[in-house]
């Protein structure tokens, strides 16, 4: 895979989202999370981790004309919502841009951020 492909840009989205302080975690879509829970259903001995990439989707634009991101997080609890979307929008966007901009590739990248959930502090004694 190149230096601007799907994988390598899932790493860089992932990355860029999960380095905003709000952000709890990454929500793997259900395939991804259907998939998991089948391979924990088999006798294999190692455990089975869902990686940040699973909360993140890139594909290209049905023209070929640029990347479009879609980026799944969790909300630490206490923080504001719409803002931490905007701040996940606007890291994957840059992050990204800046990616394919030092592999010599100029295209157009749109950023989706969908919050699926907060995540709750664990209650302490």
């Amino acid at each position: 895979m190149t230096a601007t492909g799907t994988t390598t840009l899932l790493g860089v989205a992932a990355e860029a989202a999960l380095a905003v302080p709000a952000v709890a975690g990454l929500q793997p879509r259900l395939a991804h999370r259907l998939a998991a829970a089948a391979a924990r259903t088999r006798t294999d001995t190692t455990p089975h981790r869902t990686s940040p990439e699973a909360g993140v989707r890139a594909d290209r634009a049905p023209d070929g004309s640029g990347w479009h991101i879609e980026v799944r997080c969790v909300v630490a609890e206490g923080q504001r919502v719409l803002d931490t979307a905007r701040n996940v929008h606007d890291r994957v966007g840059a992050a990204v841009i800046s990616h394919l901009t030092a592999h010599g590739v100029a295209e157009p990248v749109t950023v989706a951020v969908t919050v699926t959930g907060i995540a709750l502090r664990p209650v302490t004694s």
